[in-house]
């Protein structure tokens, strides 16, 4: 693929992520583009400390959470206490993420690792009234992706703004100690198909940070910037 085709390829992927429902179907719904951490309004001193004394930070103990899955089932991260786990932001509406899990390095990827005993969980932080929001959306999504793990929806956005995902798709390695060892893009293929690396060689972070992990080592990168479209956070 030429470089101007990928430019193009990705010029036109960002503009679907950012299509939105018609205002009608959600008041108040963020304008296309707006940062969701810059519409929040302004947090008091001892909430702000709160907030990032729970913030995920690489190295450090995951902050636990619970959320429903597609079923209404409540899904607790501290339940799978000494497994490795990895957290997928995900919207089924984002070309980046259809791409990944039809192309590039999400397919098939949470299956093969998952007989290694490696839980994975996709989180969905999109607000009601957003691209890729509703329980049918995402049970649709998962039976077009072969999706086995659990799709947790968190529509307030509190899960995915206290690990600070942005993108979707955002990956989380967590070790088998609770520990945060790995967040960012699933590779270094920004098209989301793996036929455009930086570089010119396909890295895939997660597979990377996985066998460092299971060798008992940190993984080399440790943090990466992730691309996609942007999470769709509900409008304050």
């Amino acid at each position: 693929m030429s470089r101007v085709a990928v430019v193009l390829a990705s010029f036109l992927a960002l503009a679907a992520c950012n299509k939105e429902p018609p205002a009608s179907s959600s008041p108040g719904a963020q304008t296309s583009g707006a940062s969701p951490i810059a519409a929040q309004p302004a947090a008091t001193a001892p909430a702000a400390a709160a907030a990032a004394a729970t913030a995920a930070e690489v190295g450090k103990l995951a902050p636990d959470f619970t959320l429903k899955d597609l079923d209404g089932k409540e899904v607790s991260l501290s339940s799978f206490k000494g497994k490795t786990v990895v957290l997928e932001w995900f919207n089924p509406g984002c070309p980046f993420v259809d791409k990944s899990h039809t192309k590039g390095s999400l397919k098939d990827t949470a299956k093969k690792h998952a007989k290694d005993g490696v839980v994975w969980l996709a989180i969905n932080s999109g607000a009601p009234g957003k691209q890729g929001h509703g329980a049918d959306t995402n049970r649709t999504a998962a039976k077009k992706y072969g999706m086995e793990h659990p799709i947790l929806l968190d529509e307030s956005g509190e899960v995915g703004k206290k690990y600070g995902a942005t993108n979707t798709p955002h990956i989380y390695v967590i070790d088998d100690k609770g520990t945060l060892v790995y967040r960012g893009a699933i590779d270094n293929s920004p098209d989301g198909e793996g036929e455009s690396p930086t570089g010119g060689k396909l890295v895939s972070y997660v597979e990377e940070a996985l066998t460092a992990v299971a060798a008992g080592k940190t993984p080399a990168t440790a943090e990466t910037k992730a691309y996609g479209c942007g999470v769709k956070y509900a409008s304050h």
